[in-house]
């Protein structure tokens, strides 16, 4: 995980302008389950470059876990400086639990916050345009910030997967949504329906148990009247 340092500084200096910058996979990219894929996978194979069909830099994945982790937890901020942190508190929590699943220990890491950036104050007019010509500048570190963002709208959507060929799409949807919407901000755009993120299917609603209509109250049966009897004779 020393790689994280090399590039957290680039990260750093334009997260705060939240620009992306699209590279193209060199081979097809395999999807992770994060609910299948083991630590001891992440550590052995993924991080390794080992992972079957699996090319993507192992930077722009742990990027891409780390806005996961930030929506799961509910937060609403990109943290500029936190990148190498999580990358370690990640390392340390999968080889302290190697066989639990990728999933549990993205969403159970602890690792320092520092520069947060409120995703709810950057509106759509501020942000297209500056990511739209930072394309040009940086494409590397810029492309592993729109990981995070891609990372953040895929743990909004309640889907635990991750498809890195779906980085392009995603991208594209984001800015149509953007120049459509221009006061929205962008963790709006992150939260609206995008082709590249998947949502989770609405869980049906339980049963409804009709409850057995109340048995009508037994009326009373009318008493029979007494006839009258006849006079005694004398």
């Amino acid at each position: 995980m020393n790689a994280h340092g090399t590039r957290a500084a680039g990260i750093a200096a334009i997260a705060l302008l939240c620009a992306g910058a699209l590279m193209p996979q060199a081979a097809q990219a395999a999807e992770l389950n994060l609910a299948t894929v083991t630590c001891d996978t992440y550590e052995s194979q993924i991080l390794a470059g080992t992972f079957p069909d699996y090319s993507t830099d192992p930077i722009n994945t742990v990027m891409w876990l780390f806005g996961f982790s930030i929506a799961k937890s509910g937060e609403r901020v990109m943290y500029g400086d936190s990148l190498k942190a999580f990358g370690f508190g990640l390392d340390a929590q999968c080889k302290n639990f190697p066989a639990t699943s990728l999933l549990a220990a993205v969403t159970d890491v602890k690792s320092k916050r520092q520069n947060p950036m409120d995703l709810t104050r950057l509106d759509c007019a501020t942000f297209a345009p500056r990511h739209q010509s930072l394309r040009l500048s940086d494409p590397e570190s810029t492309t592993t910030l729109t990981m995070w963002m891609y990372g953040f709208a895929v743990g909004l959507s309640g889907i635990n997967r991750f498809n890195p060929e779906g980085l392009a799409k995603f991208d594209a949807a984001l800015l149509e949504h953007c120049d459509q919407h221009p006061k929205d901000s962008l963790f709006d755009a992150l939260n609206s329906p995008n082709p590249a993120v998947p949502r989770a299917a609405a869980a049906a609603p339980p049963p409804q148990h009709r409850r057995a209509a109340p048995k009508p109250a037994p009326q009373p049966q009318p008493q029979p009247q007494a006839q009258p009897q006849p006079p005694a004779s004398p």
